[in-house]
């Protein structure tokens, strides 16, 4: 999970706090127009698309799916909300509330962050063969070897633990595991050697 200086510093780039704001400032006026919320954290409210988009792949969001969501909201907060109301799982109600209305327009900011913090079109090299089996062995090679950011990005977005990006043996629902590929395929990941590597160790 990305840390809120990782955010901070990701909005330094001038094309990425244009995206976050604009959107920032449309999704207030038309979703919540009341809400209080830091340019911070309603990027990390951004982040947190994906995840929230995995969760809802089957229609609906669980007790357990939510408690997930709200430890990941929490440990993007800027400061840190543990003892009082956290304005990104706040704000994340919002986004849950009308997310196919809003999803477009957040996988934009993100596939605009991606491209500006990771450089991306110069990080594809050779794609991988759809059909091609993945060796565990390359696999980890890959993800030593590829961007920090870029890995950054997948174990957020697709894992409920960093760490686990190199475990071989990934096990998720059918409707989640297509949810995710359609997300990688809109925000440019599955033209990612190490992201359609990624995607083969789900079971």
């Amino acid at each position: 999970m990305f840390t809120e200086y990782e955010i901070e510093s990701m909005l330094e780039y001038s094309e990425v706090k244009e995206a976050a704001l604009t959107l920032k400032k449309d999704f207030l006026k038309t979703e919540a127009p009341y809400l209080e919320i830091g340019d911070e954290d309603f990027f990390s409210l951004i982040v947190m698309a994906p995840t929230i988009g995995i969760a809802m792949a089957d229609g609906k969001i669980t007790l357990f799916e939510e408690m997930a969501l709200n430890k990941k909201a929490r440990k993007l907060s800027k400061g840190g909300y543990f003892m009082k109301k956290d304005p990104v799982v706040y704000a994340m109600k919002f986004l849950i509330k009308n997310y196919y209305n809003w999803s477009d327009k957040f996988m934009d900011v993100l596939k605009t962050t991606i491209q500006v913090t990771c450089d991306l079109d110069n990080t594809i090299k050779t794609p991988l063969d759809a059909k091609a089996e993945v060796d565990y062995h390359e696999y980890r090679q890959a993800v030593l070897h590829s961007p920090y950011l870029l890995i950054r990005f997948i174990a957020s977005f697709f894992l409920d633990n960093d760490e686990d990006i190199i475990n071989k043996n990934h096990t998720i629902g059918k409707s989640e595991f297509q949810r995710m590929m359609l997300i990688g395929e809109r925000l440019e990941l599955d033209r990612v050697p190490v992201f359609q590597m990624f995607s083969k160790t789900f079971q």
